[in-house]
Parts: C-alpha cells; sequence; structure tokens
C-alpha cells in the first residue's frame, strides 16, 4: 500500500527544496505554552532508547504538547552499498529487501499516536546521505504517509529554518511572537566546548531571533546570549536569546569496552530532548512579549 502511496521526489531535490516550509507558523492562545524540542532520534538503530522517547511523547500526549523534531529522526546505514553498514546496527525487521520502505512503514505505525502533536519533521545529516547516496527523500515519504494515515499537516522542515510562534486570544487581536531559528548542526561537538562554538557563530549570522536550536552532537545545554540594540525611540535596550542544544536518543557508550563510538575517543553523551516554555506577558508600558526558557526531560 505505502508504494503505491510514496512518491520519491529526490529526482528533482530543487523541486522537493522549494517545497519546504522554510517558516513554520504555528497559532497560539495568549497563555504558556510547552513544546517538546527533539532530535537526532536515530529511531530505527538499535541503540536508540525507544522506551525513553516513548515515556517524553507520552508525557506530550497528555498535556497536548506540540512536538518538533530537528533532523535525524531516523540512522538509515543498513542500505545497500553504504560502507557505514554493520550487521549489529539493523533491528529485526527491517533486515529485508525493501530496508527503506520498512523504516518508513513501521515508523508511520509506531508515530501514529503521535501524529497530531508533531508539527514538523526537519532534515539531519543522516537524511540527507540517503538522499544523495539513494536518491530517496525518507523525510518526505515518511511525512506524506503519516500525513495521508491521520489526516494531520506535519510540515517538512528543511535542514535549517525558523518557526514562529505567534500568541493572541482571537484573530482581532494584536499578536506577539516567539521566533526559532533551528538548524540540525554542523561540525563535531568538541571535548571542551560540546558544540557551544557553533552557537556563537550562528549569532553572528542570525538576526531578530528568540531562540537559536540545534542539535547533531549530541550534547545537551541551554545558554543565554544577551545583546544590545537601539530601539526606534533611541533607548539603548538589552535582550536575551535563548541558545538551544538538544542530545539524542541513540546511547552509543553502553559500558565504554567496545564500538566505533569508543575508538575514536568519544565521551558518554546525555539522552533526552528539552521542554521550551513559552509565557507570554504584557510588559509595564502595556507592550506584548515572551518570556522563553528551557529544561531538560527526564
Amino acid at each position: 500500500m505505502a508504494s503505491s502511496i510514496v512518491v520519491s521526489l529526490a529526482s528533482n531535490f530543487w523541486t522537493l527544496y522549494m517545497k519546504n516550509n522554510n517558516v513554520i507558523k504555528i497559532e497560539k492562545k495568549f497563555e504558556e505554552t510547552k513544546v517538546l524540542l527533539i532530535s537526532d532520534l536515530h529511531w530505527d538503530n538499535p541503540k536508540c532508547d525507544r522506551d525513553l522517547l516513548k515515556k517524553h511523547l507520552e508525557e506530550a500526549l497528555v498535556g497536548n504538547n506540540d512536538v518538533l523534531i530537528n533532523g535525524d529522526l531516523f540512522c538509515l546505514m543498513q542500505g545497500a552499498w553504504d560502507p557505514r553498514k554493520n550487521k549489529s546496527d539493523i533491528r529485526l525487521e527491517h533486515n529485508v529487501a525493501n530496508y527503506f520502505d520498512a523504516i518508513i512503514e513501521t515508523a508511520v505505525e509506531w508515530f501514529t499516536p503521535y501524529a497530531n502533536l508533531i508539527k514538523f519533521v526537519g532534515y539531519g545529516n543522516h537524511e540527507t546521505n540517503i538522499l544523495k547516496r539513494q536518491e530517496t527523500d525518507i523525510i518526505e515519504r515518511f511525512v506524506t504517509l503519516l500525513n495521508y494515515k491521520c489526516k494531520t499537516d506535519i510540515k517538512v522542515g528543511g535542514y535549517g529554518g525558523w518557526i514562529r510562534y505567534s500568541f493572541r486570544n482571537s484573530p482581532t487581536d494584536p499578536s506577539t511572537s516567539y521566533k526559532i531559528k533551528y538548524m540540525h548542526g554542523f561540525g563535531g561537538g568538541g571535548a571542551v566546548t560540546r558544540g557551544t562554538i557553533q552557537h556563537n557563530r550562528m549569532s553572528v549570522n542570525v538576526e531578530n531571533a528568540d531562540a537559536i536550536w540545534m542539535g547533531h552532537v549530541h550534547e545537551d545545554y541551554e545558554m543565554t546570549y544577551s545583546v544590545e540594540y537601539l530601539n526606534d525611540q533611541d533607548t539603548v535596550s538589552l535582550r536575551d536569546i535563548l541558545m538551544i542544544r538538544t542530545s539524542a536518543y541513540k546511547e552509543e557508550y553502553g559500558d565504554g569496552s567496545k564500538g566505533w563510538h569508543i575508538e575514536r575517543g568519544a565521551s558518554p553523551k546525555p539522552v533526552g530532548g528539552r521542554w521550551l516554555i513559552m509565557k507570554p506577558y504584557r510588559a509595564k508600558n502595556q507592550s506584548r512579549k515572551v518570556h522563553g526558557y528551557t529544561h531538560k526531560t527526564l
């Protein structure tokens, strides 16, 4: 059934790229909003902690919280001719001739209970690598099939892009926004810096974001950058930019005795995502603002 519904669009990458939602807009009431930020699930890898992932998604389900997925939803390294493949890194249900199809179909079944919560799925380097190697777009196919089955409107994001949360109680009310610049990530984490240098680089390239969110290096942190700006009344003001890094759900260190992760000298990594809490409020001058902060999933 899936083969008759899902059509790979990877033969024309630029047409597909133009279809991606580079700016995803989400409307909310003028009240506290909690969102689950996750990346680097590597869902099809045997080392993915699906029990923990399910726990966090169930928490989102109970709270009716949005779920945002910032790349590397899949691992995808066990396909034909992939030099990275390893027999111990494939799940039994995916050890079949139609490897990619099996991953998509089983993932759609697994994520169906949470489809109404998921607002967007972005690309990570694992998905773009398959687009290059195998000429099939796993994210587009997964989202298309999940939307078809669940009658949802999950957006396919990019490797990077923007998410704007707008808060107001009615269409006639003025709205205030919380703007998230997301980027799956680049470079390595660094044994000392843990990826914070990439956030510093992003802060130079990006303007007017309330938060800059990355994954990729399997680290976990929140930092606040404070910046000075001159407002329209020629008053020097300060604003905060939240720097967010979400970790992974794939735990590779184990007992530290063997494996590629150990051989390259990599350290143990945190597992899980982060909760983003956005609190809209009225300032003393009656202007509307949004305060945002995160905490690690437990």
